[in-house]
């Protein structure tokens, strides 16, 4: 059997992590894995999360299984972390609410659920888009399709050919959409952006699906959700996956829901027992301790603060980060405009130079970054940003 199978190249993130620990230049800069990290290169563990987890040490009673959905506490919490507290939707049990392992785990089950829904389903994906959508969503039976988003030139949400393109999307398809920060470009959709595309969905009939991997860190919780909340009040059906590993600092936790809105409460419960279905088939049940840190915290007035507090910090860094990079690519004189990395969000921002600058990038100054130029901002710190820039300048 296994002599039928042939060796498939390395991921292009976990190839650069292989390759970036294996470099012996001192000055080596990590720009490709999408972690936060402090001054000093580290990736901590939140001290509000510390705390949570030494209550739990000390209340928890059992290591029962906590079912297919998931702890009940941490999906009511997350609903509304996403939805907000009085968000009309959950006061009309329209939401099915389910645990999953982290992030992909949300995209992967959202995805199934889609296909049990429309054997046929079509997903329109942002180009560019995060690396692993397509394969995770692929993989789960959708089919592919395209949708321009980041422009070059501008820097920014290429609007109106996007706009054009999900005209042909029908009743039956669905939409994938970043919530925030979107990764990899940085270029967000503007509230009237949102707005626009809430109208276009409830025309055409199509299904956003939309995932939220970094809440808190563009402009803050509820700004960061402002399109997700927006489209779950006015239209009839949203999937919406979320991601805890970023905003708690808890990546290896692997720690995800999937929200699914339907049109009524009846359509919630008969996807809430698709979801269990389809979880059962895959992996039984999600692991219990990041989410139930996760519900600690949110539930906790003094550990939510202070969490907000933390997540704050890590915001407000990166939002320095990108100015002071600017001001540095300036005054190395780059030939080239570099404006645009301040009026982007999140951790992530496009370079826009091209593959063989990149690889220079890489061969002669160990700067390690996806061969589409993006990086991620929260690498930069005061000690390399100096090296970076002249780096940088000098490919240019």
């Amino acid at each position: 059997m296994f002599e039928n199978l042939s060796q498939l190249p390395d991921d292009p993130i976990l190839g650069l992590m292989v390759a970036f620990r294996e470099d012996r230049n001192p000055n080596k800069i990590d720009l490709g894995v999408g972690v936060y990290k402090t001054e000093q290169g580290e990736t901590p563990v939140l001290k509000s999360v510390k705390q949570a987890e030494r209550e739990l040490l000390e209340q928890e009673k059992t290591k029962l299984y906590i079912g297919p959905a998931g702890a009940p506490e941490f999906t009511s919490a997350i609903e509304k972390l996403v939805l907000g507290d009085n968000h009309p939707a959950l006061a009309s049990q329209r939401v099915s609410t389910l645990q999953t392992p982290g992030g992909s785990g949300a995209l992967r089950v959202a995805a199934e659920l889609a296909k049990k829904g429309n054997p046929n389903a079509t997903i329109w994906v942002g180009n560019p888009t995060w690396g692993n959508h397509i394969p995770l969503l692929s993989d789960a039976g959708l089919q592919i399709k395209t949708y321009p988003y980041y422009d070059v030139a501008s820097h920014g949400v290429d609007f109106d050919a996007m706009m054009e393109t999900l005209a042909q999307a029908k009743a039956g398809d669905l939409v994938l959409l970043h919530g925030c920060c979107h990764n990899p470009s940085g270029a967000d959709l503007s509230p009237q952006q949102w707005q626009a595309v809430t109208e276009l969905a409830s025309q055409q009939g199509f299904t956003p699906f939309i995932d939220i991997a970094y809440q808190g860190f563009g402009t803050g919780i509820d700004e960061d959700a402002y399109g997700v909340r927006l489209m779950a009040e006015h239209l009839p059906e949203l999937l919406i996956a979320s991601s805890c590993s970023k905003n708690f600092g808890i990546y290896r936790e692997r720690v995800g829901s999937v929200l699914a809105l339907s049109k009524n409460s009846t359509q919630a419960q008969a996807c809430s027992s698709q979801l269990a279905r389809i979880v059962r088939g895959i992996y039984s049940m999600p692991p219990s301790h990041g989410a139930a840190v996760v519900a600690r915290i949110l539930q906790n007035d003094t550990l939510r603060q202070q969490w907000l507090d933390e997540l704050n910090t890590m915001r407000e860094r990166i939002f320095s980060l990108r100015g002071q990079l600017l001001e540095q690519l300036t005054a190395k004189g780059a030939n080239s405009d570099f404006s645009f990395i301040t009026q982007q969000s999140g951790m992530f921002s496009f370079l826009d130079i091209n593959p063989e600058q990149v690889q220079r990038l890489r061969n002669e100054f160990s700067i390690y970054m996806t061969g589409d130029s993006r990086i991620n901002v929260a690498g930069v710190n005061r000690d390399n940003i100096d090296y970076l820039s002249s780096a940088i300048a000098s490919v240019l």
